[in-house]
């Protein structure tokens, strides 16, 4: 599938049909603060739903409790060991280029600003991990897997948010399409999938085409199941790169938004790396990963180690090389990809379990302050000729 401008606009102004028919029942009926309550310790699929529970959510759980009919098992599990092989990679690759490439594009900073709470930057990295982790084990689509939960509550979070944001006003529908629109799931589906491949290539990972096309294939099933269109979707990498290509041509810039959350995202994980010797290759890996022009759009500040950082791939190559000749060399720096992986997450979390509760206003639950931030709508600026 090629995409156009046209198709592109199309998918401008689709949501997620299912979910936000559920979503605007549990609203009309009050009926949220009882399913927030009753769904928070559901964590596994295959779990008894609570008695009480609102039988439109109960419905919804039920017909996208599985996975889509089209799943290559085989495929999940390749990219499941691609995980594994590489979790901490990847994980440095969501960290520091697909959440700046989130950023970069004005509209999603604005919509991420409004929607997640700008006293708790971590809570977005989080709960982006936390799904993550679910995804790639063994049992994530089976009875006790906890991928399938999360994932339907991260559907009816987002048709929340397009809920509160045209129900309030506080979003542009005409210049902007729908907020949370198919192209910008989409969007997100690329960033977290070829963008992460695009990022080990960058740091010098040696992958292989079928390990990056498993990865890839992994975040297809994903979107399906976080109701992404996947007949809008390309089902190739060169596809992807397509869409990806136009998709940020359309639509990145820079922002205030954009330059507050990645100063929130690079303090963050400044205060994860110990000491402040090192804090400055933080700023040091977004600018490589993103490049300069993204980077200076998102106020990256130039550091001493963005010179250093880009011998990264010869370390990284040093290291694959032990990997490749030796099978406990291989094993060692698995597990040590595996623990610090957990210990990164375990530090965003704070040692809890994320819930991921439909919000019953964003002005409480995402810390949108003030009248003025009540009743702020957005439009994007208009255009430059330079």
């Amino acid at each position: 599938m090629t995409h156009t401008e046209t198709s592109m606009n199309a998918l401008r102004h689709s949501g997620d049909e299912l979910a936000d028919a559920v979503v605007a029942t549990l609203f009309e009926r009050g009926e949220v603060g009882k399913f927030n309550s009753l769904m928070r310790y559901v964590s596994t699929a295959g779990q008894e739903l609570p008695d009480g529970l609102p039988g439109v959510a109960r419905e919804y759980l039920r017909a996208t409790g599985t996975p889509p009919d089209w799943v290559d098992w085989s495929e999940m599990e390749k990219a499941r060991l691609f995980f594994i092989d590489n979790n901490v990679h990847i994980s440095t690759a969501l960290s520091f280029a697909s959440m700046p490439a989130c950023y970069v594009v004005p509209h999603v900073a604005r919509l991420l600003s409004a929607t997640h709470g700008l006293s708790y930057p971590s809570k977005r990295m989080a709960e982006t991990g936390q799904f993550t982790v679910y995804l790639m084990q063994p049992d994530a689509f089976e009875a006790g897997g906890r991928f399938i939960p999360a994932a339907q509550k991260v559907r009816l979070l987002h048709a929340a948010i397009r809920h509160h944001l045209k129900r309030e006003d506080r979003w542009d529908t005409e210049a902007l399409g729908t907020p949370i629109c198919q192209e910008d799931m989409i969007g997100g589906q690329m960033f977290f999938s070829l963008l992460v491949l695009d990022s080990l290539h960058r740091l010098g990972i040696h992958m292989s085409q079928e390990g990056a096309e498993a990865y890839y294939y992994a975040w297809r099933v994903v979107g399906a199941v976080l109701g992404v269109d996947q007949t809008a979707v390309p089902t190739t990498l060169d596809g992807a790169r397509q869409f990806l290509d136009l998709y940020m041509l359309r639509h990145m810039g820079p922002s205030p938004e954009g330059a507050h959350l990645t100063r929130q995202l690079i303090d963050l994980y400044e205060e994860v790396v110990p000491g402040t010797l090192f804090d400055p290759v933080v700023s040091a890996l977004i600018r490589y990963l993103v490049g300069d022009t993204c980077a200076d759009w998102l106020e990256v500040p130039r550091t001493r180690w963005d010179t250093v950082v880009k011998a990264a791939p010869h370390l990284l190559g040093v290291l694959e090389t032990i990997e490749d000749r030796s099978p406990f060399g291989a094993w060692a720096l698995d597990r040590l990809g595996h623990l610090t992986t957990v210990l990164e997450l375990s530090t965003l979390t704070r040692g809890r379990v994320m819930h991921y509760a439909i919000p019953e206003q964003l002005k409480k639950d995402y810390g949108v302050t003030g009248a003025a931030s009540r009743t702020r709508r957005w439009t994007p600026p208009p255009a430059t000729v330079s």
